[in-house]
């Protein structure tokens, strides 16, 4: 586990931030950890942790996610007023690091939340400078002011992308892509899978558990999953992949037995230890952007 330093917020804002603009952020940070709550509870989720069960992890259970939000409150709303403030990517990225090693201390040293914090916390900061900015809050203005503001800096992030971490060793292995490499795009992912799947299910009169379902197996079938890669290898990815698209491809949750399948395939990336914890945060971020967009 790297040395805790720096466990105090580091302050960002330039200038005085309004009574009203530091309200916006407060809001934006509370809807940051429901999102993760949402991603948290929701079941059956194929080899990932939920208040059921650990799924394909023997280091971590829900109450270890729930120290992790906790820790993670004010980061998003640090974050969110940088972005408010127009603050540079170091000092985004800087917020971010201070935000993993809370995560790390909360947790006794698990990774629960490392995607989350880049995912959620870029869209927090691209957030709250289309609310300063005065822009119409929807998915596309989101993502367009992300790579106004941060894309140059987003791609050289993904390629000083280092080799410590298990999504690092598994992207220098496989080839894989991982957090780093969607935020260099603009998170596409999310804006072009995650989210329209998540509103194609609600559009279509179905509940928010079976949108938030339907959006995890596109995106599971979608992304190249470096969790995934380092359990599994390219076999384990293929297999994820595979029966992801399988679901997708017989509508999902709008089909009867979406759950039985749901399920079994749950316990079937349990026995194989398989966990897609990329297309988990994703989601998380995908419901991030539900609450605060409009169509």
């Amino acid at each position: 586990m790297p040395e805790l330093i720096a466990l105090q917020a580091t302050p960002v804002a330039r200038r005085p931030v309004t009574a009203g603009e530091h309200g916006f952020a407060q809001r934006i940070a509370r809807l940051a950890v429901r999102s993760l709550y949402a991603e948290l509870v929701l079941y059956p989720k194929p080899g990932l942790v939920s208040r059921v069960d650990n799924g394909s992890h023997a280091d971590m259970t829900a109450a270890t996610f729930l120290r992790s939000m906790f820790a993670l409150r004010r980061y998003f709303l640090h974050i969110t007023r940088a972005g408010i403030d127009d603050a540079p990517f170091h000092v985004l990225k800087r917020l971010g690091i201070e935000a993993e090693a809370r995560m790390l201390h909360a947790t006794a040293g698990i990774n629960t939340h490392r995607g989350a914090i880049f995912c959620l916390g870029m869209l927090c900061a691209a957030i709250g400078r289309c609310h300063v900015r005065g822009v119409r809050m929807t998915a596309d203005a989101v993502q367009a002011m992300l790579l106004q503001c941060w894309a140059s800096a987003l791609g050289a992030h993904s390629i000083d992308a280092g080799a410590g971490s298990n999504g690092a060793r598994a992207r220098l292995a496989y080839a894989a892509s991982g957090a780093r490499e969607e935020g260099a795009r603009g998170f596409p992912s999310v804006f072009d899978v995650g989210l329209p799947a998540l509103r194609r299910a609600l559009a279509a009169g179905r509940g928010v558990r079976e949108a938030r379902i339907d959006a995890l197996f596109a995106l599971m079938a979608h992304i190249s999953d470096t969790n995934v890669y380092h359990r599994g290898g390219p076999e384990g990815a293929l297999a994820v992949r595979h029966q992801a698209r399988a679901f997708v491809a017989r509508g999902g949750t709008a089909c009867p037995d979406w759950e039985a399948r749901a399920l079994a395939c749950h316990r079937g990336f349990v026995a194989s230890r398989l966990s897609p914890g990329g297309a988990a945060d994703l989601l998380g971020a995908a419901c991030l952007l539900q609450a605060v967009t409009v169509a």
